[in-house]
């Protein structure tokens, strides 16, 4: 005969329905009385059925992830497994398991999302992106379903948890940086118009060069998709320009690499004839040719933080709206130098 919560109570020296929350992780039960009971599961060989746990209680055990539409594009991009690993790491600590969408397009997200929701397959969902008048958003917001945001969110801000930098900020201090340098010519290359990274990297951007009192045309914002290919597109539209940009700002670090490549193709080096500057400080940023200047925004600890909050959200209906910016830190590298004279 198997061991059961009884044995395992017995040996702990408490109440099976103390084993019980234990099992659960409630947060009422004192650390050490779960060390006393886990130490006795383990003793005892005791495994908990979490099917049969899950069931009564109408819990999956498991939080959905949802990616910006194609996740094969998005896994492309080394942010995503990165704030994965920040995400596995909490749930893999708290015994949750992973369910990452696979949706090619918007429309097939959303229909996953909803089968995910309806069909009690997790107890909530971490959103890796944020953008205008999202339908999975508004669809979450009204089923009342837990969900938590690595971004910022555009509308209904102080309803719903998320987690994210101060963007403005850390475009400002990068673009600040090409200003100092003496470049007036600086150029600001994005994702999509409609992400909230994108619009709040862009205003941090364009208030610096407003402060700076340099011009602004329209020409030198450029979007395209955060994939290397999406640098390239960029650089042929801003190097075909009658007054190319010698700085850019470019909001994620695979773009960079694109624009590095491109500019080498059209004759061009960084950061000779342009400084280049970027976000997401990626594993390649320093040890690329030449090693980018780029904001380190802690991807990792993003991950980890949406985890947290979602899963404190499963656990506790009551869980007030969370607000958590995690830190940033620019790491000046050798993408950038300062402007001679007979090139401004």
């Amino acid at each position: 005969m198997g061991v059961t919560i009884k044995d395992v109570a017995k040996k702990a020296g408490v109440a099976p329905s103390t084993v019980s929350r234990v099992i659960a992780d409630n947060p009422r039960i004192s650390l050490e009385t779960k060390k006393r009971v886990r130490k006795a599961m383990k003793d005892l060989g005791y495994h908990p059925n979490f099917n049969a746990r899950n069931l009564a209680v109408r819990s999956s055990q498991a939080i959905g992830v949802i990616m910006p539409s194609s996740a094969d594009k998005a896994l492309q991009n080394p942010f995503f497994p990165e704030v994965l690993r920040g995400i596995g790491a909490y749930a893999h600590k708290t015994e949750y398991s992973l369910y990452v969408s696979t949706g090619g397009n918007e429309e097939e997200v959303f229909e996953e999302v909803k089968r995910m929701v309806n069909g009690n397959r997790v107890d909530g969902i971490i959103l890796l992106y944020s953008r205008i008048a999202d339908p999975v958003q508004q669809f979450l917001i009204e089923k009342g379903f837990p969900f938590v945001i690595v971004g910022k969110p555009q509308e209904q801000e102080n309803e719903i948890t998320y987690v994210d930098n101060d963007n403005v900020k850390a475009s400002k201090e990068l673009t600040n940086h090409l200003i100092d340098l003496g470049h007036e010519h600086i150029a600001f290359i994005g994702g999509a118009p409609e992400l909230t990274v994108t619009i709040d990297r862009l205003n941090g951007y364009k208030t610096a060069i407003k402060e700076a009192n340099l011009e602004l045309p329209a020409e030198y914002f450029a979007h395209a998709e955060f994939l290397k290919s999406g640098g390239r597109d960029a650089v042929e539209q801003l190097f075909a320009l009658d007054i190319p940009p010698t700085g850019l700002v470019v909001a994620d670090d695979l773009m960079s690499f694109g624009v590095i490549s491109t500019l080498e193709e059209l004759g061009l080096s960084c950061p000779e004839d342009v400084s280049i500057t970027s976000f997401n400080n990626l594993y390649l940023s320093e040890i690329t040719t030449p090693p980018l200047t780029t904001v380190d925004i802690q991807i990792y600890m993003l991950g980890f933080q949406s985890a947290r909050c979602l899963i404190e959200r499963t656990k506790n209906k009551e869980e007030p709206v969370k607000r958590i910016i995690v830190p940033y830190e620019i790491q000046y590298r050798q993408s950038t130098k300062e402007l001679d004279g007979k090139n401004r």
